[in-house]
Parts: C-alpha cells; sequence; structure tokens
C-alpha cells in the first residue's frame, strides 16, 4: 500500500480496518524528514515487494503513478493494481501554472479547514481533519513542498498501457483534486481497467474504506474464479 502525499501512511487506519483478515497489508512510509526524486520513491517501493506470495499494489493519490510503474516491470506475484483517486498523469495541466508556488506553501500551517474542504468536503469531521492535521504536520514542510511539485510532473501512461494484471481504479464521485478523467484516459490506455465510483471525496479510503473495500473485494475475487488457476 503506498500512500498519499503525505506518505505517512497513517491515514490507511480506516480501510485497514475494513479489509478482511485474509488480506495482510504492508503498508509502505516515505520518509518525513527527506525528499525523495521519482527514481528514489520508486525504489523504496519496490523493496516493500513480496517475492514469494502473491499480491495486490494499491497506489493512493500520490503514489498512483508509481503503482503504475511499479506494475509496468511485471513483478513476480503481482495480482492486480488499485488506485484510489489517483491517476497516470495529473489530470488538471492548468494547475502546472502553479507549481512554482508549490515550494512556498505551508500546508503544516493551513487550518484544519482549510486543508478538508478540498480533501474530505462534506464528509469532513473532527476526526477526520484532526488525523489528516496530524499526518501532514508529521511531515517537514519542505518535504510536502518538493510532493506538491513533483505530484504535477509525474506521467506514468506509458507505463499504464504495459500493466498486464487488473487495474482498479477507485474514482470518488465527489472528488474536487483529481478530475474524473484521470480514471477514464487510463482506461482508454488499457483494456485491463475496472472503473469503479464511490460516494466519496478524494479522501476516499479514509470517508469511503467498506465500500472501497467492498469494490477491490468483489474485483479480484472474482478475477480468482474465472481463473484456471484458481
Amino acid at each position: 500500500m503506498l500512500p498519499g502525499m503525505d506518505g505517512t501512511g497513517d491515514l490507511f487506519e480506516p480501510f485497514l480496518s475494513a479489509l478482511p483478515s485474509t488480506l495482510r497489508p504492508v503498508v509502505v512510509r516515505y520518509p518525513a524528514d527527506r525528499w525523495l526524486d521519482d527514481d528514489e520513491v520508486l525504489a523504496q517501493a519496490r523493496r516493500a515487494l513480496p517475492d514469494d506470495e502473491p499480491f495486490i499494489l494499491l497506489g493512493e493519490s500520490f503514489s498512483g503513478p508509481i503503482a503504475l510503474k511499479l506494475a509496468a516491470e511485471h513483478p513476480l506475484g503481482l495480482r492486480g493494481v488499485v488506485l484510489a483517486a489517483s491517476f497516470a498523469r495529473y489530470p488538471n495541466r492548468a494547475l502546472a501554472l502553479l507549481k512554482p508556488m508549490a515550494t512556498w506553501v505551508p500546508m503544516h500551517l493551513l487550518p484544519k479547514g482549510a486543508m478538508s474542504v478540498p480533501l474530505l468536503g462534506g464528509f469532513a469531521t473532527a476526526t477526520r481533519q484532526e488525523a489528516l492535521h496530524r499526518a501532514v504536520g508529521r511531515v517537514a514542510p519542505a518535504v510536502m513542498a518538493r510532493r506538491a511539485r513533483q505530484v504535477l510532473s509525474f506521467d506514468a501512461t506509458a507505463e499504464a498501457s504495459r500493466v498486464a494484471v487488473t487495474i482498479l481504479c477507485l474514482r470518488a464521485s465527489r472528488d474536487r483534486i483529481v478530475a474524473a478523467g484521470a480514471a477514464t484516459e487510463i482506461a482508454a490506455r488499457n483494456p485491463r481497467c475496472t472503473i469503479v465510483d464511490i460516494d466519496a471525496p478524494h479522501m476516499l479510503l479514509q470517508c469511503a474504506p467498506a465500500a472501497a473495500a467492498q469494490a477491490i473485494g468483489d474485483v479480484f475475487e472474482e478475477q480468482e474464479k474465472g481463473s484456471p488457476h484458481a
């Protein structure tokens, strides 16, 4: 499980609680005090892959392109890819104009409400706002700023077309960060892509964990039933 832009992995907690006991989640955590360039973050994620058992690779938001790049390497044991409110390349290219600003936006100093409006929307609760604020607060401001620039430069569209397993795009129907066209672009490039819309804001795994877990189970259990090796 590759985390969103905070990189802490802490925000996966609601989703982890919703997963069936038959799955053994492995959460990758990016350094909170050091920025990793594209190759370094890919290498860290690659080191976490199991080498002796089947697995599903999940990339949340920021980490979707990383998941696609890893999947395009066809690692042994990979059974599928899940992208949660994510993309192969950031769909709103107009935001690239804001890239120079991303180095000084002090996200850790933003009020809880200011962060939660685009990320949680009408699903905001005191508990979710506090979890978000705490996760972002753990990360050095300079690291968050660099990641904000980095996300605008990611492009895994070529890799998306080379993924040879099922890609499940969990698309948040109330997402204010990632446009609906991001999943559509992946589906246009790879016929193995399935899109499932979930009533949730951008923080889909935090606000609709049970629905996300159910969608993953439905898609991949059906895949196993249809496999001659199941």
